[in-house]
């Protein structure tokens, strides 16, 4: 086993107590083929994944008479192929794919069939897509699914791969609990920072969201109820991360400011003294609550990143994304200064709506507006949403699609108002020209908000690599620095055909809400393909 794995793997302490042999669990979280046909890799990643940790702290260190190792791979920072030796029955006996987007399914797919290929029993896929997406082929392979979240299924899955053998689809009686549980995660070790730009821990301090926006698939991942888990838990697990070294923290929560009880989170982060920076998203909401922007700033808020997407509010009511208005957009980079925290725009081009024009318009008006930092994306119909089941059944999702393209970075579906290929242009001038070399240096040296120097030259520095990466067509949020190209999509391909007859997955129809999580949605059109 390579140095990727062996710096992830944890031994428990039951194994100590025992001569039994351990139930050796593999968790991987897969990452993508890039439009080259590359597995994605980076010497150095920008986030490290939120997942694997959750379901490490949620696996126990026995079970029954046998303790439990966990090894945890995060592909995106795997910089050799040594832990691929693993994928077979000699090594582990569970592995669980976590965390699946709908563009990392393929790789998903081929890193299963190789497993099963080897003799491997027990393997089993989660996350987004296999939540939101039906995966009836899969099944038919004798792949397990796991379409709810882990806190529901994943004991049960333990079990059974305990006795022998899965189930074939787990978490049918519901997508989600209806309350999160305390969940404190163990730190990651000073080789695992390594890995990454920023020393770095992903917390789950809560789930859901209210809001219905068309493109989006929060709610059909996590409802619409925001589920928080007891304040205590997230604030033991930062205690934790500074004890071990961590530098920054990033709150994966889709709505941090409508966490039940943020404010007193962030008070007793204040009061306990933890100084540790961390980064979160709000909606545009935020804009209203100069109270909770003031206390973000106190409890050390670095950056808050906010889906602000188009500066039209008839484009934002066409999406269904109600809670946004561009009138407000100034208030919060103003609060976001007044308070010592970089402002993150996020933007997507290319909605039904626009045309060429709208898209400069909105450029020049972001760029007057002026926020630090901001981030491009083309409308992307992401299966499992409601947009996706239109699109399809409009005709205009392209006629080969490829699910690894389905990531906001990749032109997918016929536009009506551009040529294919245009908007895949436009993506790159959006990056160069919202961050003009005066521009830039503008921003670093502005006067009358707390950033110190250090903070300046970094994001200084951040934002040229950006710059930099846009102009050579690299998305500068994909993933991490210094890409490294292993292997190639080619060399799965035909594992994959043998092993679920097709080359490209066709699309998936739309995954039905369980008739337990349909209350949650009243009065909601479900949208099925």
């Amino acid at each position: 086993m390579g140095p990727i794995a062996q710096f992830l793997t944890t031994q428990p302490k039951g194994r100590e107590m025992t001569t039994a042999p351990a139930l050796r669990v593999l968790l991987v979280k897969p990452s993508k083929y890039d439009a080259g046909g590359y597995v994605q890799r980076y010497r150095r990643g920008f986030m490290p994944n939120s997942t694997l940790r959750h379901i490490q702290a949620l696996t126990p260190e026995m079970l029954h008479d046998r303790p439990v190792s966990v090894t945890m791979v995060d592909e995106h920072v795997a910089t050799d192929l040594d832990y691929l030796d693993a994928l077979g029955p000699e090594a582990c006996d569970l592995l669980a794919l976590v965390g699946v987007q709908s563009n990392q399914w393929h790789r998903a797919l081929d890193l299963a069939a190789l497993a099963k290929t080897r003799g491997l029993r027990n393997v089993v896929i989660g996350g987004p897509h296999a939540m939101t997406c039906q995966t009836e082929i899969e099944e038919g392979s004798g792949i397990s699914i796991a379409i709810a979240e882990a806190e529901s299924i994943w004991l049960r899955i333990l079990e059974d791969a305990f006795h022998g053998e899965l189930a074939p689809v787990y978490g049918e009686e519901g997508r989600w609990q209806q309350e999160l549980d305390a969940t404190i995660l163990t730190p990651p070790s000073a080789e695992e920072m390594s890995h990454f730009i920023i020393p770095m821990l992903g917390i789950y301090p809560a789930r859901g969201c209210p809001y219905l926006c068309n493109f989006c698939s929060v709610t059909q991942i996590a409802g619409r109820k925001v589920r928080r888990q007891p304040h205590e838990a997230t604030l033991e697990t930062l205690r934790r991360a500074k004890a071990a070294g961590v530098k920054m923290v990033m709150f994966t929560s889709d709505n941090f400011n409508k966490i039940p009880g943020v404010k007193d989170l962030l008070n007793q982060m204040i009061e306990d003294d933890l100084s540790l920076p961390f980064f979160v998203q709000c909606d545009a909401m935020i804009a209203d609550d100069e109270e909770l922007m003031e206390l973000l700033g106190r409890a050390r808020c670095y950056t808050i990143f906010i889906g602000v997407e188009s500066m039209n509010r008839a484009v934002l009511k066409a999406a269904h994304k109600n809670q946004n208005d561009p009138k407000k957009y100034h208030t919060m980079i103003r609060l976001c200064h007044e308070n010592g925290i970089l402002p993150h725009f996020s933007n997507i081009i290319g909605f039904p709506e626009d045309h060429e024009e709208d898209i400069r318009s909105h450029v020049r008006e972001l760029t007057r507006l002026n926020p630090e930092s901001a981030s491009f994306y083309i409308l992307c119909p992401i299966p499992g949403t409601e947009q996706y089941a239109d699109f399809r059944k409009a005709g205009v999702i392209f006629d080969s699609p490829n699910l690894d393209r389905f990531d906001a970075t990749c032109e997918t579906w016929k536009h009506p108002n551009f040529a294919t290929g245009t908007l895949q242009k436009f993506l790159n001038w959006c990056y160069q020209e919202a961050n003009t070399i005066p521009r830039l240096l503008g921003r670093t040296i502005a006067p009358g908000w707390k950033w110190s120097i250090t903070s300046r030259l970094q994001y200084l520095g951040a934002t040229f690599y950006g710059r930099w990466v846009a102009a050579h067509g690299v998305h500068p949020m994909s993933g991490g620095v210094g890409q490294k190209r292993l292997d190639h999509v080619s060399s799965y391909l035909s594992l994959r055909r043998e092993k679920y007859g097709f080359t490209h997955r066709p699309l998936p129809d739309n995954r039905a809400l369980a008739l337990v999580d349909q209350p949650t949605f009243e009065g909601i059109r479900i949208a099925t393909a």
